[in-house]
């Protein structure tokens, strides 16, 4: 991305978000035939998830994704350039109490990566200061927008992955909520295999050990897509959470996005490689979408 380019994504953000959607859809039809890459690996994980449905049933799905995501593209120069009143109107919260009732405590919002997480994280931003990681991009220009906007609201804290969670710990021992991306591949170190839609998804431990070191609370936080905007959802803390099992707390935490992605399978992040890491022994299930290209705005990770 260019400067140049960048400019026109912010003059755009200020027209009437009707117009964005109907941008983002048109973007979003285009992307499904030229981003053939992407488009297989989400073709491969919705076979993988969602067997008992056709092909076309898929094919169906993917192509709405591939729209979502591009509606979301153009949302996050909004996000980052436009006033809160206008966030505030774009993107609606419910189940707010959850988290105000343990002000001032460890609390990790569990975010998994459906489309609304931009959205969801930057409303959450505008009422209390947050903190949250980031992949760093490879197009400098993007990278440097991405991380001033989305610290922009209350001295917001990023914390790329390289850094680790030391930062993240002290800050949340002192009440500040971690919104926390915990279910994407990042290969096997620190990782344990356990179902996504049945299938062994090598999964990060992460939210689990973290809240064992900090006692956090850990509230499930889920940001939808509507046809007018977002609506971020924040459910009620898990209770006896980790307990003494990492294996069976990392579990449930995959078994509850599952359980959203049925709800709006569009929505969830198809174009990542979800099961790219493999038990020893089995091959490889992206075969040639195994050399990929990034969409504009993707996360830096397969």
């Amino acid at each position: 991305m260019s400067e140049l380019a960048l400019r026109l994504l912010r003059a755009l953000s200020a027209v009437p978000h009707r117009w964005l959607v109907v941008l983002g859809n048109l973007l979003g039809t285009v992307l499904y035939w030229l981003a053939a890459p992407r488009r297989r690996i989400a073709r491969t994980n919705l076979r993988l998830c969602f067997p008992h449905l056709t092909e076309e049933e898929r094919n169906a799905i993917s192509r709405q994704h591939f729209r979502y995501f591009a509606r979301s593209f153009f949302d996050r120069f909004v996000l980052w350039y436009q006033p809160a009143e206008r966030i505030r109107e774009l993107v609606q919260v419910r189940g707010i109490e959850h988290l105000e009732a343990h002000a001032g405590k460890p609390v990790i919002l569990l975010a998994p990566h459906f489309i609304g997480l931009d959205a969801g994280g930057t409303r959450l931003s505008l009422d209390r200061q947050m903190i949250t990681m980031f992949a760093n991009q490879k197009n400098q220009v993007f990278n440097q927008a991405m991380r001033e906007g989305r610290s922009r609201f209350n001295d917001a804290v990023l914390l790329s992955r390289q850094e680790g969670l030391r930062t993240a710990i002290r800050m949340m021992r002192n009440g500040v909520p971690f919104y926390f991306l915990p279910d994407m591949d990042l290969g096997p170190r620190d990782s344990v295999f356990v179902p996504f839609f049945g299938v062994p998804a090598a999964t990060v431990t992460s939210v689990a050990r973290l809240a064992q070191m900090t006692d956090a609370i850990v509230i499930p936080c889920v940001t939808a897509m509507t046809e007018d905007g977002y609506v971020c959802r924040l459910y009620p803390p898990w209770e006896r959470y980790p307990g003494n099992d990492l294996v069976a707390a990392t579990a449930r935490m995959n078994q509850f996005i599952e359980a959203r992605a049925l709800e709006m399978p569009a929505q969830y992040l198809w174009t990542h490689k979800r099961f790219k890491t493999r038990p020893s022994g089995e091959p490889d299930l992206y075969g040639r979408a195994g050399q990929t290209t990034m969409m504009a705005g993707q996360e830096a990770t397969e």
